[in-house]
């Protein structure tokens, strides 16, 4: 396994009292970029209070990041600004429930106040990564940057709400004509 990009181990039996800020460096920025397949992040913050929930460590706080992605219709680049709460909940290795067999079912409902939980092992947990994959998964896939409206009518390429059908067509015919 690798290094991982933008490590911030932190004890969790000496939590800090003051909030923790984790901001990467440049080449931080630059793997981070390689393993979410962009051009590049520009910046990327976290601001973390951590607080001891009984053998687990709740994180709260707020992500920020700058990152040049590539518009999903023209492929031009294009800069995004991404701002995330932040609510992680680390839990010992083994205390998440095991994963259910193929033929069992559980239904859980989550609450927008309910975080994520990951697993540590050992005295620390890797706050850094946990930035990392919350990162990862604020960045939309399918951005579209300023220009997508122009490539798509360069390309002939009509919206969803513009009228289509046998209808449309003959419509279109007789402005023509």
């Amino acid at each position: 396994m690798s290094a991982l990009e933008f490590s911030r181990m932190v004890k969790a039996r000496q939590l800090p009292a003051a909030a923790l800020v984790l901001e990467a460096n440049e080449a931080e920025r630059t793997a981070l970029a390689k393993r979410f397949g962009l051009p590049s992040v520009l910046a990327l913050r976290a601001v973390a209070s951590l607080e001891q929930d009984g053998k687990a460590v709740r994180a709260t706080g707020s992500l920020s990041a700058v990152i040049v992605q590539n518009c999903s219709i023209s492929g031009e680049e294009f800069e995004v600004a991404i701002e995330e709460p932040l609510a992680l909940r680390f839990v010992e290795e083994g205390r998440i429930a095991p994963a259910l067999s193929e033929d069992e079912e559980i239904e859980i409902e989550l609450s927008p106040d309910d975080c994520d939980e990951i697993e540590y092992s050992g005295e620390s947990f890797d706050l850094g990564e946990a930035v990392a994959q919350s990162l990862g998964l604020a960045i939309d896939p399918y951005a579209e940057g300023p220009n997508a409206d122009a490539a798509r009518k360069e390309a002939g390429i009509e919206g969803d709400d513009a009228p289509s059908g046998p209808l449309a067509e003959a419509l279109k015919a007789l402005k023509r004509d």
